[in-house]
């Protein structure tokens, strides 16, 4: 199994990667969607853009939405933002969740084609990586979608590392990877206490690795990428 590294917002003439894809946003996009998943919503719609997404929650039945602008703010009108913490009170029982953000949402468009895609975050990197490992994957890239131009990542990178240490079989202890996730750059916004709508509680969700026993792989249906529990 052969390993890769991609930066979301590096991506100029780079090639491609089209067999195995994971795309990483820890704080918060995908450890978002593992809670929505774990509190009984049927499937997640990443959307990019957020006319697009208030029209697809326009077509779909029972639908709730999620979104958030860069920064973290969410997105007026919308149902929640992109709160893991939030969720986890929600009632999602057979929702369709419409899933609108700035980075992970992105990633997942921009390798649509790829042979075997995941969404991932801390929270399912052990699952990720025996998903990975029964699918038979030859090469796998990492999408790390959380580095700006005032962001080090980390908190993707460290997810990657760790699911590659799994992969690789090799003796890992998971809290230096959720110690990273606290110390990264945006980790470090949560616990400053100066942004309101990235509470404390989202960092320590993010924070704690294989929270759930589930990956989440991406499929395309009729144009339109879904999120859903493996069968």
């Amino acid at each position: 199994m052969r390993f890769s590294r991609l930066f979301l917002n590096r991506l100029q003439n780079q090639p491609i990667a089209t067999d195995t894809v994971v795309v990483i946003d820890v704080l918060r996009s995908f450890t978002t969607a593992a809670v929505a998943l774990a509190r009984g919503a049927r499937a997640i719609y990443p959307v990019e853009g957020i006319v697009e997404a208030t029209a697809l929650f326009g077509r779909l039945a029972n639908a709730v939405s999620v979104g958030a602008v860069g920064g973290g703010d969410p997105v007026p009108g919308f149902d929640f933002g992109n709160s893991p913490s939030q969720l986890m009170s929600a009632d999602l029982a057979g929702k369709n969740v419409v899933m609108t953000t700035a980075a992970g949402v992105r990633g997942l468009q921009r390798f649509r084609q790829a042979r075997h895609l995941y969404a991932t975050s801390l929270v399912c990197a052990r699952a990720t990586a025996a998903a990975i490992r029964q699918a038979g994957a030859d090469e796998v890239c990492f999408v790390i979608t959380g580095e700006w131009v005032d962001r080090d990542g980390d908190e993707d990178i460290a997810c990657a590392d760790y699911i590659e240490s799994l992969l690789r079989s090799e003796p890992v202890n998971p809290e230096v990877f959720a110690e990273r996730v606290r110390m990264s750059d945006f980790g470090r916004r949560f616990t400053a206490g100066t942004w309101p709508n990235l509470p404390l509680a989202d960092l320590g969700l993010a924070a704690r690795p294989d929270y759930f026993d589930f990956a989440m792989p991406v499929r395309c249906a009729a144009h339109q990428l879904v999120i859903s529990l493996p069968d």
